[in-house]
């Protein structure tokens, strides 16, 4: 998304880290730069640690001072590994962030911005000066150019930057969530056709469709804390036995399923009903070449038991969980609990970024 204009530094294919911050908790994962290109890259350290969600206000970091003091100390005392720069690559919530896949007349390389700028402003409902505004090049033909752009609230990328200078850390690249995500499954053996990818955050669920590409995208809010708030709310429980249901049972059989099944259905249905429209877009812009093989879930909330078989029957897709630590080598290192491992998606998609993605035109 924001990536660095002194592009000597990744000539040597220097390493980075990437930082996911989320409602209240960060994650960081750093591979080996050498091992990049490798089937399964090497991870040499990754953490999570917590901290006071009033740091953040509607995506923008207003006390940076509590997520740094968080995060040095969890480089100073709670890293599994060690994270060996300082060059960092970080995700917005998608949420916050405009997208939009938009269709162009063959145009020269120079020619792009102006047109993808004026096509910005007839999707964005937000003044493009308060908007930093990029594109990637989805598709490239003489009479025609299809590209990706993301628009992002200036405010919140600058809250990011200030963060970032405050732990002195040298920022290479801020992406969406979706990027992240949307990257590492690009490393799936089964990546070969049209897949509904479902990021389940904290607050709100990340939608996008990838076909070598990020094409379509959507957000509903609902992810796992509004689960965990709505077992909470139906069964009358406190909050730390809402989430220790919800990890335990889930949508799975159980005393309560009934129970907990209505208290998640509202949200689950709105998920569904987004990937529905999604898909429904998908097909009559795109047409019925490469048609939708299956739905890939992943994220802190994807672990719910259940999950998986619920959404296979609302949507009629073969789904499957997408666990980050599949496709690295974390040899010597202690690996996180199964039920941790979601988690950490979108900073291990960052992780993967290369030099040729921060050098990209």
């Amino acid at each position: 998304m924001v990536g660095s204009t002194n592009k000597t530094y990744f000539f040597k294919n220097k390493p980075l880290f990437g930082l996911d911050i989320g409602n209240g908790s960060l994650k960081v994962m750093q591979l080996e730069a050498s091992s990049l290109d490798s089937h399964s890259p090497r991870i040499v350290g990754y953490g999570t640690a917590k901290f006071d969600r009033s740091a953040v206000d509607n995506g923008v970091v207003t006390r940076p001072e509590v997520i740094a003091e968080s995060l040095l100390e969890l480089f100073k005392n709670g890293l599994i590994g060690d994270i060996t720069t300082r060059r960092v690559a970080m995700a917005i919530p998608a949420y916050r962030t405009f997208t939009r896949a938009i269709s162009l007349p063959g145009l020269k390389p120079k020619e792009l911005a102006d047109a993808v700028q004026l096509e910005a402003e007839q999707y964005v409902p937000v003044p493009l000066d308060e908007l930093y505004l990029d594109y990637s090049v989805i598709r490239a033909e003489k009479d025609a150019t299809e590209v990706f752009a993301v628009a992002v609230p200036r405010k919140i990328v600058d809250s990011y930057l200030t963060l970032a200078e405050l732990l002195g850390l040298e920022v290479m690249l801020i992406e969406t969530t979706l990027g992240g995500g949307s990257r590492l499954f690009s490393r799936d053996k089964q990546n070969d056709g049209a897949s509904v990818i479902i990021d389940f955050g904290s607050l709100s669920s990340d939608i996008s469709i990838f076909d070598k590409n990020v094409l379509v995208t959507g957000t509903v809010q609902g992810g796992g804390s509004v689960f965990t708030a709505s077992i909470k709310n139906k069964l009358g429980v406190t909050q730390t036995e809402a989430n220790i249901i919800k990890n335990k049972y889930g949508l799975g059989l159980s005393k309560k399923q009934t129970e907990i099944r209505q208290a998640l259905e509202p949200t689950l249905e709105q998920i569904v009903r987004e990937i529905r429209r999604m898909i429904r877009y998908y097909e009559e812009r795109y047409g019925s070449d490469r048609p939708i093989i299956q739905a890939i879930i992943l994220g802190g909330g994807a672990n719910m038991p259940g999950l998986t078989e619920y959404l296979t029957a609302a949507l009629r897709l073969s789904v499957r969980h997408c666990e980050p630590w599949q496709y690295f080598n974390d040899t010597g290192l202690q690996a996180p609990s199964a039920a941790d491992k979601p988690m950490y998606a979108t900073a291990a998609g960052l992780s993967l970024i290369t030099p040729k993605d921060v050098l990209a035109p």
